[in-house]
């Protein structure tokens, strides 16, 4: 089927009322779990690299992966900046065949994000790539971005009409209560705040640090415009986890097939839950 943006995946779960998810890769039996996941559910789905992955992976290698996973699926796959920090950033994911980025100006001030958001939308506009951008802070850290809880704050909703206007973003991102990384107790979303934004927002909202929340709430995000998703942490863990049981059960194994292996099959089954919670099973088979 080859690689599509974002936006049309989004555009059948918004039709739809179901989300999509965007899970991170790091290597290649991470993108191996992806795409399996996806086909055996028969799911749309989202790759997405951060800087974190590109930085050890290379952006040449992340994206040879990437079309070569998806040159035999038969599901439609977006491959998507995570997290781009910068304009240079997201135009060099442009030019190597991203179909979809991300630019997080969520530290600068409400007009520095908008200027640096109309840039980038206008750069990928051009390129039939498209835009996401994030409104409000969430706290934790991904890779090489960390966010203090005292620094974080909620999305507001009338600003984030005035942002989705002003940039003409294709998604966006809202700080509701998720956090990136592990979670230490359990994640509180303000459901208000989300009706609010999607009352206001008529694009597909994005829930990023969304590992260790709670199936139910992730639903009810969903049923609130959650459209896309955002899958890191609960991926690594159950790869790592895996690694070490294998290696606990076979201390002198020094084949990584025999290591990396399970823990594929480990990430695999963590994917396939998560696309069955957000409702997108089944919904390739409609686009």
């Amino acid at each position: 089927m080859g690689l599509v943006t974002a936006a049309y995946i989004l555009k059948h779960a918004e039709a739809g009322g179901w989300a999509v998810g965007a899970f991170n890769c790091n290597n290649m039996e991470i993108v191996q779990a992806i795409i399996r996941a996806a086909r055996e559910e028969q799911s749309p789905v989202i790759i997405q690299a951060s800087q974190g992955a590109i930085k050890y992976a290379g952006l040449s290698y992340i994206k040879a992966l990437v079309l070569e996973a998806v040159r035999t699926a038969d599901v439609p796959v977006a491959l998507h900046l995570d997290h781009g920090t910068s304009f240079e950033q997201a135009v060099r994911c442009i030019r190597a065949g991203f179909t979809s980025v991300m630019i997080d100006g969520s530290h600068l001030s409400l007009d520095e994000n908008i200027a640096l958001t109309r840039r980038v939308v206008e750069v990928a506009s051009a390129a039939g790539v498209s835009v996401e951008a994030e409104l409000g802070r969430i706290g934790g850290t991904e890779d090489d971005i960390s966010v203090d809880e005292r620094d974080a704050f909620f999305t507001d909703p009338d600003e984030a009409r005035y942002f989705v206007e002003q940039t003409g973003v294709d998604s966006l991102a809202v700080a509701i209560g998720t956090a990136h990384g592990l979670y230490k107790g359990e994640p509180k979303l303000d459901f208000e705040r989300l009706k609010k934004i999607k009352a206001r927002v008529p694009k597909p909202l994005v829930l990023h640090g969304s590992s260790g929340v709670p199936a139910e709430a992730v639903k009810e995000a969903v049923s609130l415009g959650i459209r896309k998703v955002n899958i890191d942490s609960d991926i690594r863990q159950a790869f790592t986890s895996t690694v070490r049981e294998v290696l606990a059960a076979n201390p002198h194994e020094i084949d990584p097939r025999k290591i990396l292996g399970p823990a594929r099959d480990a990430a695999v089954e963590v994917i396939r839950e998560k696309i069955r919670i957000f409702g997108s099973s089944g919904k390739a088979r409609e686009m």
